[in-house]
């Protein structure tokens, strides 16, 4: 017993040893690793300088990624040079983590990498296996590409295949990219869900985002993962959580909602009639499941265009009478075709866990009627083939004869034929001759004989231009076994002479009698135009509502500042325009059609410029009670310069027009030449007054002087004429107006001088003026009050 107790202390004494050797070499492995970290420069790694940009960057790392990655890369130290690129790229790829390292040596993520380190050694220590599972991503870019390699999709491919494909069945595409970490967490759940739906019959897609981004862009995509769905060329995304519930039913919400009708013991007689009308085979589909199949959903979308599909839920209460008159096996899922007879199914198939190939053969080999009606062009060129070569005749035998409600006897008499002779070069079809009329009469060569009365042609097509040879039978068709036995006779003769056919002619096209009127189809339209918008509203209902307060707001504002102009206007309309005054404004005030206009009048007409008559009625609103930052420009003349100086003002302050807080006006200077001079005594430096009792005093010439007046500061600025700037500066000592003998002295240095003063350069500089005035940097004149006109 003591024995036993001391080989086991001895073995416990090993193992302790053994696990302290290994604990040391754990910490002497981390300690290096430490070290090499602090030697760590994701520049040199990948051999790009500091200044590099993003694509310099991640084309050095694609390039180092696929020289050493371990699949392709047997040097034993190519798993750790992989690490050290992957943590260089992940480091300079980030402009946060760029510039933290930058600044202080590394990435700011020292924890994560210490753990990165510590996976790593973990991994060392198991026999230096390399998981691909490292930062949750699969290095294995190879094997993870290969996944959707086959599904990759290009623009062209997707308008040209995918986009026409569509309208037979639905796309489910995945928008993914480099570095989508989102993307690969769902990647199971999209590898099981592509690989149950592509056999039910989904189209499957794949774009990447970084080389496609046309694709992309033209998909709406702005984020990857994304996934959407594609049906009819409408592109709807998806919402909800990736799993793989949700997403079949979004793929079986993107089929119409009547594709599949619920048959039960009530309504499968009217179901199966309905061949006549819709002029379809009808297919009904006996299952278990309460709730019809995606699968069976996915064909009736595909075949929508040529059969009917029915579904009847055998354990619903009801459904025995259609098993038991069918002879349907409840227990296995039944597919049962029928045609022109409604008591007995064309063709049945029967079997558990059947495949879409399966089916899609199954309907193929039944899509048209015994005798299907050429109800269009498309359906004729299907029916009726144009013949390639002389083993792939195609007869067609056609029926004209009248519309009718219920089935007539030549029609019946020509079905049974058609069902006892089916042969691969010949096929059945009949035509309402109310309906196709040209068609008919093309192939009738006398119509007398067969009017109101049905006829047999066979017919054989030899392009597609309509081009046609045929026989049509002699007598008129009435189902009579004479009728058979001669259309046999035919049949059989042309096996050995295609000569038969003699008669030859261009058929019309064919009139599409099941198109929809306009006002379906627009209804259709307006119909999918709404559930667009819904979607589109139900899912991105938040940013919505932003969109549309702000909307909202900025109609508030604008409605509210319209509101308050409109009463601030018509306040000083009332207040500036009385109504016993209207009269007198239009005699007064427009005495120059051209320039003259309503001062209410606020915008104005191109290549007119609103000047309105300083006078007594208009003196008030365009002066006294201008609203504040308003200013009004009057050009002073005289009867005698007043029809060139409004010209000449017109264009010097065209330019000007648009700033709304401008009014243009002119002063008679003939008339109120003392109110001139009265405001002009405000601005003695600027323009020097005579002496009131002089006796030249009336001589005083102020034609083209222009004054900005602001009513609400009362103040104003002064724009005298070139002219007159240079008269008073070459006057010198006789600019001083004090003296009959300055003045006179001066007259006749003028008259000897200078000359008389041209009308057409008195307002040459005026432009300037008023830019200098719209700076605020003229000098201003301030006036206690402004005195009456009169």
């Amino acid at each position: 017993m003591v024995e036993k107790i001391m080989l086991w202390k001895g073995r416990e004494m090993e193992v302790k040893k053994l696990s302290i050797s290994w604990q040391f070499l754990i910490v002497l492995v981390l300690i290096l690793q430490i070290l090499s970290a602090l030697d760590f420069d994701p520049y040199r790694v990948l051999g790009v300088s500091r200044t590099a940009s993003q694509a310099d960057i991640k084309k050095a790392y694609k390039k180092l990624a696929r020289e050493w990655h371990p699949d392709k890369n047997k040097d034993p130290g190519a798993e750790e040079k992989f690490i050290q690129i992957s943590k260089a790229y992940e480091i300079l790829s980030n402009e946060e983590k760029r510039s933290h390292y930058e600044h202080y040596g590394d990435a700011g993520e020292s924890q994560g990498y210490q753990k990165h380190r510590e996976y790593h050694f973990r991994h060392f220590y198991e026999n230096f296996y390399f998981d691909e599972s490292f930062f949750h991503f699969p290095f294995n870019s190879e094997q993870r590409d290969s996944i959707d390699e086959k599904y990759l999709m290009h623009f062209s491919h997707y308008v040209n295949e995918v986009v026409p494909d569509s309208f037979k069945k639905p796309y489910l595409i995945k928008i993914t990219s480099d570095w989508c970490f989102s993307c690969i967490h769902i990647e199971p759940i999209w590898k099981e869900v592509v690989q149950e739906l592509e056999g039910l019959g989904v189209g499957i897609g794949v774009v990447h985002a970084g080389y496609e981004r046309r694709l992309a862009h033209h998909l709406g995509a702005h984020s990857t993962p994304s996934i959407l769905g594609i049906i009819n060329g409408k592109i709807s995304f998806f919402h909800n959580a990736v799993v793989r519930e949700n997403l079949r039913q979004f793929v079986e919400s993107l089929l119409p909602g009547n594709l599949v009708e619920k048959v039960t013991n009530k309504n499968y007689v009217r179901f199966l009639s309905g061949w006549q009308q819709e002029n379809k085979p009808r297919v009904l589909l006996f299952d278990q499941m309460p709730t019809i199949p995606l699968l069976y959903k996915l064909i009736a979308f595909a075949y929508k265009d040529y059969l009917s599909f029915g579904y009847v839920y055998v354990g619903l209460r009801g459904a025995e009478e259609m098993t038991r008159q069918y002879n349907v096996n409840v227990y296995t899922p039944t597919i049962l075709i029928f045609k022109e007879h409604i008591h007995k199914p064309a063709d049945v198939i029967q079997a558990r866990g059947m495949k879409r190939q399966v089916i899609d053969d199954f309907i193929t080999q039944n899509k048209y009627l015994l005798a299907a009606r050429l109800t269009s062009q498309k359906l004729f060129h299907e029916l009726c083939p144009v013949k390639r070569s002389h083993r792939q005749r195609k007869y067609c035998v056609v029926l004209l004869t009248a519309e009718a409600t219920k089935l007539s006897t030549p029609f019946e008499a020509f079905l049974s034929f058609a069902l006892a002779n089916t042969q691969d070069t010949v096929r059945f079809v009949h035509a309402y001759s109310n309906r196709q009329q040209e068609f008919a009469s093309t192939l009738l060569p006398d119509s007398d004989t067969f009017q109101g009365k049905s006829a047999v042609s066979i017919l054989e097509r030899r392009n597609t231009a309509g081009r046609v040879v045929y026989k049509t039978l002699e007598d008129p068709w009435t189902g009579s076994e004479s009728d058979k036995f001669i259309l046999l006779g035919y049949l059989n003769q042309l096996r050995k002479d295609p000569a038969l056919l003699s008669s030859e002619a261009v058929l019309p096209d064919l009139t599409d009698e099941l198109a929809p009127i306009f006002l379906l189809r627009w209804l259709y339209s307006a119909s999918d135009y709404i559930s667009v918008c819904y979607a589109i509203v139900f899912h991105n209902w938040q940013e919505i509502m932003i969109i549309l307060s702000l909307i909202f707001s900025a109609l508030f504002i604008l409605f509210g500042s319209a509101v308050i102009q409109a009463f601030s206007d018509s306040n000083e309309e009332q207040e500036s325009s009385p109504p016993d005054k209207e009269e007198a404004r239009e005699k007064t005030g427009k005495t120059e059609p051209s320039f003259t206009k309503e001062p209410s009048s606020k915008i104005p007409k191109k290549g007119f410029v609103e000047v309105t008559e300083l006078t007594d009625i208009t003196y008030t609103s365009n002066l006294v009670r201008l609203r504040p930052g308003h200013m009004n420009v009057v050009l002073i003349l005289s009867n005698s310069t007043k029809t060139s100086l409004l010209q000449k003002f017109a264009l010097e302050v065209y330019s000007f027009t648009g700033s709304s807080c401008l009014h243009f006006s002119f002063l008679n200077l003939d008339k109120h030449r003392e109110w001139l001079e009265y405001l002009l005594e405000f601005a003695q430096d600027a323009a020097p007054i005579p002496n009131q009792y002089d006796k030249h005093f009336m001589e005083r010439d102020y034609t083209g002087y222009v004054l900005a007046l602001n009513g609400h500061k009362k103040y104003f600025c002064l724009f005298k004429p070139q002219k007159a700037v240079e008269e008073e500066e070459a006057m010198g000592p006789c600019s001083d107006f004090d003296s009959s003998l300055h003045l006179g002295e001066c007259r006749g240095k003028s008259s000897s001088g200078l000359g008389p003063r041209p009308i057409k350069g008195k307002l040459s500089k005026l432009s300037l003026w008023m830019e200098r005035l719209l700076e605020g940097s003229l000098q201003r004149f301030y006036i206690p009050s402004w005195p009456d006109l009169d």
